[in-house]
């Protein structure tokens, strides 16, 4: 189980955002504690009697900057609690935290296949201070282990993976409501995931038999670029109706997604992650002997998958590396110009081309003898220099996509500064 701890200032957001979902039949109230009245009970006053059941807390501390705690718990997949678990999760959670005296309310979510509980709560107190919250994350997680001991509710050591592949997998069109297994693929991947292009989220979304697809228009005289979503068979053939991104969430559209890859570009920039897979990558080449599937394989193997992009004629001018292992995805020219898409062009085509730096020592290296290594420098790729490249990688959809972001980032800017 993960607890995620929000701080904010905003309770009626908080609160307006669960409601919705209880009005929409996605969320039920299952519990609470110092609430005005039977809140589950009521329907047309719910929302008032919520935000005053926190009022007199806020009115006597105005100068704590963010008062509103919102927090989730979240089991996995596989953790199957009833209706009066939850209460009492979330219950002892509190208590655990130091928030068990405190005005709260429990939701529990329903909305994407894995259930989970949201607790609205304040971190003022009945005097009007502030509960500490010093050392918070670490109080979290050793409340978390106890509680799924508990329980009986499943550990998983990677709080990041716990939180998405506890209910992600493949869309399925057959399963119906394709616009909730959309929304609920995307919600785990848009933060979890590390991608710089629209290429690079596409190519992702891939791996889960969705296709991400850019669309343009005009309204009321003004040209925009928006996206849309379609679930696909595993051959990437898409299969009913798109779904627009704004039916599942803004941040999903162009721009939501422009600012979340300028995000993880300028912290790519910073030298805050960088590729990790090169070594498995260059086995993969060398092991593989120019063989596309086996290739794929033994990546496949690595939790690493590869999308090879190809024109009509079936030429590949695009390739994109998924480290499902970092959470991070890359064009092959990001990890250097001998993993670009020429070079797998020539390589799959029995042609010669040039081996990227073998670092021997490495564990990648080590499962390759001396006589593969020697047999497939030997029979499978030669050596020539990268001169012969003349392939371009660039992806024209992806130069496409940006030019138009760039387009209406410089417009925004003319405006904001009076020029029309």
């Amino acid at each position: 189980m993960v607890a995620k701890i929000n701080h904010t200032e905003q309770l009626y957001k908080v609160v307006a955002y669960n409601q919705q979902k209880v009005d929409a039949g996605a969320a039920r109230i299952i519990g609470g504690n110092r609430m005005i009245a039977d809140v589950t009970n009521i329907s047309e006053r719910r929302m008032q009697q919520t935000l005053l059941s926190f009022e007199n807390h806020l009115l006597l501390n105005r100068n704590t900057e963010k008062p509103i705690l919102h927090i989730s718990l979240n089991p996995t997949l596989d953790d199957r609690l009833t209706e009066v678990q939850y209460a009492a999760l979330a219950r002892d959670y509190m208590e655990k935290m130091g928030y068990g005296d405190q005005p709260y309310i429990v939701y529990l979510h329903e909305d994407i296949d894995r259930r989970h509980i949201h607790i609205v709560s304040t971190c003022v107190d009945d005097a009007g201070r502030k509960i500490d919250d010093g050392y918070e994350w670490r109080r979290s997680m050793k409340a978390c282990r106890e509680l799924e001991r508990k329980y009986g509710l499943r550990n998983i050591a990677d709080k990041r993976q716990e939180l998405t592949d506890a209910y992600l997998r493949k869309a399925d069109y057959s399963r119906g409501d394709a616009k909730r297994q959309i929304g609920n693929i995307l919600k785990s991947l848009y933060r979890s995931y590390r991608y710089q292009t629209f290429g690079e989220w596409s190519a992702l979304l891939a791996q889960f038999n969705i296709e991400a697809r850019q669309v343009r228009g005009e309204f009321r005289g003004e040209p925009y670029t928006g996206v849309v979503y379609t679930i696909t068979d595993d051959a990437g053939r898409p299969l009913g109706i798109p779904v627009k991104a704004s039916l599942v969430g803004r941040e999903f559209g162009a721009e939501g997604l422009k600012r979340r890859m300028g995000y993880n570009a300028k912290e790519y920039r910073a030298g805050k992650w960088r590729p990790k897979i090169q070594s498995e990558v260059i086995a993969a080449m060398l092991g593989s002997r120019g063989n596309r599937k086996e290739f794929l394989q033994r990546l496949r193997e690595k939790h690493i998958d590869v999308l090879f992009r190809e024109n009509e004629a079936g030429r590949i001018y695009g390739v994109t590396f998924i480290d499902h292992n970092a959470r991070e995805v890359y064009n092959g020219s990001r990890l250097g110009k001998e993993f670009s898409a020429n070079i797998f062009e020539r390589l799959f085509h029995g042609q010669e081309v040039a081996l990227p730096e073998i670092d021997r020592g490495d564990d990648a290296m080590k499962q390759l003898t001396a006589t593969d290594m020697a047999s497939a420098i030997e029979q499978a790729f030669g050596l020539v220099s990268f001169d012969t490249v003349d392939i371009p990688e660039d992806d024209p959809e992806e130069e496409a996509f940006a030019r138009r972001m760039r387009r209406q980032t410089r417009k925004k800017k003319r405006r904001t500064r009076g020029i029309t």
